[in-house]
Formats: structure tokens, C-alpha cells, sequence
């Protein structure tokens, strides 16, 4: 009777506590209605699992076990807690996994005493702390690996999966593995040996896809940044602009004087230096709108620097509803790769960039043209760079980063030695 009664507890117990390990590595978040819901599920798994152990027996029960507990388990988690089932299934398998470590302190423990209560026992201690240990410092880490992707949630429930299918086979359904049958007994260090391998061909993988999102991350900050530092350069230039012509009636009076003294050649060097001064200050108008007047205007003073001409046809309104930063990205971007590959065009005649942009169906439209030299090759449907400079090509890559992130569209295409780039960027997404 007192073994019967220590044989309900003990799976009474493990019932919690593979419900429990089950929900923490399946990231269930606890409510008060979840709890209760909980308690009333695992009520209806322990009289199930007495019911059998009544009507069948204990060994036909453990055959069972999978029917009665497992799958309803997983059930458990889809459908009122609204897990995925791959993590769910992860979750279940994994639990079961970690039910094996209180079972070997209580064999050990048995073992050492001759006593079988020992086993129950340390079992049961055993049980609390790896569940304290696996709440603590285990499980948040876990769900992190499975929600992150399919990848990660298979590479995560295979060992499990191969563990439980081999645990029921040898011991369950057959006694292979306590007939010390050589087969069984090689299996689970073969399995650990090949998963051991696995993981880490693919965690290398994953670090170094990590390594190479986190460089663009920082490049693309970076030019981000630079974009707005940029942006913030050329309002400067503006506000400089405002102050010369707020200064005018000085300038204007200084020539008075150079005139009342009648010294012309004073006159014609005052207003040449005042007049580079203000040319190299003040943004040309190309449409109606602020920044982009300003980014065109530093582009083309750095087009004239490096021997392109850059022909602009810019009809956008004073208020354009996309972020100014973004904006700047941009078309600074684009210019300076259009820019730059027109500048090694041989024939002068030749080194010639076209920008065309408006608002069309409330889109906003821009086209970027420039003649090139050698050969442009395509990866995928983006232009791969075949200069070696540190951090080329990330140009495109951060155009392209800021169209998908406002649902817009690009292209890049070649047609008799020029370059055309397309992109379309719907209006109302800007911060």
C-alpha cells in the first residue's frame, strides 16, 4: 500500500513537473485564468493517468504514456495557450529530456544505500532543483532559441526527439537496453557525438551570419549618421546665407565709401571675394523643398570637383512626408555612387548624371542615370560591387534597407553603358 501510495505521488510530481518545464520552455506566460486552467488540465491528466494504472496496469500505463500525457500536452499548449507546434512539440520532448536527471540522482542514491525508498526520495529533492535551476537560468534562453527561427527550433528538439524515441524503444516497448544488447548501448554516444558535431558547424554558421549583420548594422548607422551630420552642414550653410543678407546693408555701405573715394579697383575686389563668399554659401533653388535643394546643392559642387556634370529635373512640393534623415541616406547614396562612376569615364563628354523626381500617385518618384565603364554584375537583383575599398557596396545595400523599411520599390538596370536606378517610395510612412 505505501508503494502504491509513493508510486501516485512520485507521478503526481513528475506530472508538475514536466507540465511546468513544458510551459517554461514553451514561453507560456502566467494569468491568473492561465493557472487555473493549468490545475484543472493537470487534475484531468493524473485521474487519466490512475485510471489506466487501474484498468491496464502500470507497464501497459508507461506504453501509454505518450497517448494520455505527451500529445495531450502539446495539444495543451497549441490550442489554449496559442503556441506554435513545432515549439510545443520542442518544448514537451525537452521536458521529458530533463525528467532524466532527477531519475539518475535517484538511481545513484539507491544505488549507494540498497535502499529503495532512497530512490523516491532523492528523486523527488532532486526534481526541485533542477526546476529552480532550469526557471532560473535556462528556460528564458531557451525560448529565445526557438522562437528565433524553424532552424533553430529543429536544431534545438532533435537530440530530445532522438532521445525519447530511443528511451521508449529500449525500455518501454522492449528491454533492449537492459539486456545490455551492444547496439543499444552505443547508440546514445554516437548520437551525442554527431549532434555535438552538428552544433558546432552550425553555431559557427550563425556566429558568423551574426558577425556579418552586426558589420552592416554598424556601416549603415554609420552612413546614417554621416547623412545627417551632413544634413545638418548644409542647413548651417543656409543659416549663413540668412545672416550674409541680413549683413547686406554693411556690405552696401562699405562700397559706398570705397565710391565717395572713388577707388573702383577696391570696389570690383570687394565685390568679387563677397560675391564667392555667398556662391559657396548658398544652396541653388531646384524645387521647392529644403533638404532636398540642400543635398543637390552639396552634390553638385561635388560633381563640378570631380569633372561631372550633374543635370537635375526635381519638381517636389515644400513638404515631403518622409523623413528627413532617410531622405538625405538616400539620395546621397545614389549620388555618390552615380557620382563616383561617372567620374572614371574617359571621355569628358561622357561624364554626365541625370536625377529626375516627382510626386506621382502619391509616391514619391525618383530616377538616377549615369554613364560607367567596365562591366556591372548583378547579385540577385542588387549590382554587386567589385571595388575592394572597406565598406564599399554598403551604399546600395542602405538604399535598399530604406525603401523595403517604407514598403517602397527599386531597380537597377543597365542599358547602353548607363546606369539607371529606380525607386518609388510611398508618401505617409515618414517619421
Amino acid at each position: 500500500m505505501l508503494v502504491n501510495n509513493l508510486i501516485i505521488l512520485r507521478s503526481g510530481i513528475v506530472l508538475v513537473f514536466g507540465i511546468g518545464v513544458s510551459l517554461l520552455f514553451a514561453g507560456v506566460q502566467y494569468t491568473r485564468a492561465r493557472k487555473l486552467m493549468i490545475v484543472i488540465f493537470f487534475t484531468l491528466i493524473l485521474f487519466t493517468q490512475i485510471f489506466c494504472w487501474q484498468m491496464f496496469g502500470l507497464q501497459n500505463t508507461m506504453k501509454l504514456y505518450p497517448f494520455i500525457t505527451h500529445l495531450p500536452v502539446i495539444a495543451f499548449l497549441v490550442l489554449c495557450f496559442k503556441r506554435p507546434l513545432l515549439v510545443s512539440i520542442s518544448s514537451v520532448l525537452t521536458a521529458y529530456l530533463c525528467c532524466q536527471i532527477p531519475r539518475w540522482f535517484g538511481s545513484v542514491a539507491s544505488s549507494i544505500s540498497g535502499n529503495r525508498f532512497a530512490d523516491y526520495i532523492t528523486y523527488l529533492i532532486a526534481m526541485g532543483f533542477v526546476y529552480y535551476f532550469l526557471k532560473r537560468y535556462v528556460a528564458h534562453s531557451v525560448v529565445q532559441l526557438v522562437e528565433r527561427s524553424t532552424r533553430s527550433c529543429l536544431l534545438f528538439g532533435a537530440v530530445p526527439l532522438l532521445y525519447y524515441l530511443f528511451d521508449y524503444t529500449t525500455t518501454i516497448y522492449t528491454h533492449l537496453l537492459y539486456s545490455g544488447a551492444r547496439e543499444a548501448v552505443q547508440f546514445s554516444p554516437s548520437v551525442i557525438c554527431i549532434f555535438y558535431l552538428l552544433f558546432v558547424l552550425l553555431y559557427y554558421n550563425e556566429s558568423q551570419k551574426q558577425a556579418k549583420t552586426q558589420r552592416e548594422r554598424d556601416i549603415f548607422a554609420s552612413q546614417f549618421e554621416q547623412a545627417r551630420l551632413e544634413l545638418d552642414t548644409m542647413r548651417q550653410m543656409q543659416n549663413n546665407t540668412m545672416i550674409y543678407r541680413h549683413d547686406m546693408r554693411h556690405h552696401l555701405s562699405l562700397i559706398g565709401g570705397f565710391a565717395a573715394d572713388g577707388d573702383l579697383q577696391k570696389i570690383k575686389e570687394y565685390l568679387a571675394s563677397t560675391k564667392a563668399a555667398i556662391d559657396s554659401l548658398t544652396p541653388i533653388r531646384y524645387c521647392e523643398n529644403e533638404t532636398v535643394n540642400l543635398i543637390l546643392s552639396s552634390f553638385e559642387s561635388k560633381a563640378k570637383k570631380m569633372q561631372v556634370i550633374l543635370h537635375t529635373n526635381v519638381k517636389l512640393p515644400e513638404e515631403l512626408d518622409v523623413n528627413d534623415n532617410e531622405l538625405c541616406a538616400l539620395l546621397s547614396n545614389a549620388l555618390e555612387n552615380a557620382i563616383t562612376a561617372a567620374a572614371l569615364v574617359d571621355d569628358k563628354k561622357l561624364r554626365k548624371v541625370y536625377i529626375h523626381a516627382i510626386i506621382n500617385g502619391g509616391k514619391l518618384v525618383i530616377s538616377i542615370e549615369n554613364a560607367y565603364v567596365g562591366k556591372i554584375d548583378l547579385e540577385g537583383d542588387l549590382p554587386k560591387s567589385n571595388r575592394k575599398e572597406a565598406g564599399h557596396g554598403y551604399g546600395i545595400k542602405s538604399i535598399v534597407s530604406i525603401v523595403d523599411r517604407n514598403g517602397g520599390l527599386y531597380s537597377f538596370e543597365t542599358e547602353g553603358g548607363v546606369f539607371i536606378l529606380r525607386l518609388l517610395l510611398p508618401l505617409g510612412k515618414g517619421t
